[in-house]
């Protein structure tokens, strides 16, 4: 490896320790922006979907930490990081990136302008980090209970948003396009809380609720209530194993919209959520 890449590993591993004390949770990326560790169950078959509960490193922004041993273990097992991705939705910052991009061919400034004139919200002095491309990543702070979903262009075109699950390229990074930078004036700042009528757009609209139907039963309902009840790192550990169970008892396609929804109340994407299931039925041998 070239030294000018030594020094960038060894610079970029300085910036996540730094991001770090600041209760950011921060994993080592590739000059590509991608993460830097390879998946571990690259080469399974049918791997069930992992969020690091098997205990290695490989899971992408689940592997994310600010406990400074951790972050160096993630960056010696990546000699070829050249920068840190930030994980946003997670305490103490529950951070939220607005990605104002400039290769759509619309200019993303002026449509978050107008946003903002049409809700009645003002961007508050936060956190602005400028891309290789001239691009623009504000951070925001989001309430605890909130799970700000990631989309692309929902908001307005050009405008990006990582929440929940998604992370943001940490000033310092350098990729095969450029550095990413503070802007002047902001590296001091907190991200600054969203605001109110910014934060209602990036909630996902409230969802048709899917009673626990009557012919699953008590068990049912138990397994919608133990997936409710499950942690941060245990989130699809609980959904499959509780799946499994609703496959086995012959109530598994009554309970996959319960399921579901509470998957999606822990902070899960429906799309992960369901994702689980069907492995949970292949795994019983049922069909999804």
């Amino acid at each position: 490896m070239a030294t000018t890449d030594r020094q960038a590993t060894t610079l970029a591993l300085a910036h996540a320790l730094s991001a770090a004390e600041r209760g950011l949770a921060v994993i080592p990326l590739s000059r590509t922006k991608l993460p830097a560790l390879r998946s571990p169950h690259r080469d399974d078959p049918d791997p069930a979907p992992c969020h690091g509960e098997c205990g290695r490193l490989g899971h992408g922004v689940h592997d994310a930490s600010t406990d400074p041993t951790r972050i160096r273990e993630l960056f010696a097992a990546a000699p070829r990081a050249t920068g840190y991705g930030i994980a946003c939705g997670l305490p103490p910052h529950h951070l939220i990136g607005v990605d104002l991009d400039t290769k759509t061919g619309t200019d993303s400034s002026i449509a978050l302008r107008e946003l903002a004139l049409r809700h009645l919200f003002t961007i508050p002095a936060t956190v602005v980090v400028v891309t290789p491309s001239g691009g623009r990543h504000l951070w925001l702070s989001g309430p605890p209970d909130a799970v700000v979903p990631n989309s692309a262009g929902r908001l307005a075109p050009g405008i990006d948003i990582r929440g929940a699950g998604g992370y943001l390229v940490g000033p310092g990074s350098r990729t095969d396009h450029g550095t990413y930078a503070t802007a002047p004036g902001t590296a001091h700042l907190p991200p600054a809380p969203c605001p109110p009528a910014l934060l209602r757009l990036l909630l996902p609209p409230p969802r048709a609720h899917h009673p626990t139907p009557p012919s699953a039963g008590g068990h049912g309902r138990g397994l919608v209530q133990f997936v409710l009840t499950a942690h941060e790192g245990q989130r699809n550990t609980r959904l499959f194993w509780a799946a499994c169970r609703a496959y086995e008892d012959g109530i598994g396609p009554a309970l996959v919209d319960p399921l579901v929804d509470a998957a999606r109340t822990t902070g899960l994407s429906e799309r992960e959520a369901r994702a689980t299931i069907a492995s949970a039925a292949r795994m019983t041998g049922h069909r999804p």
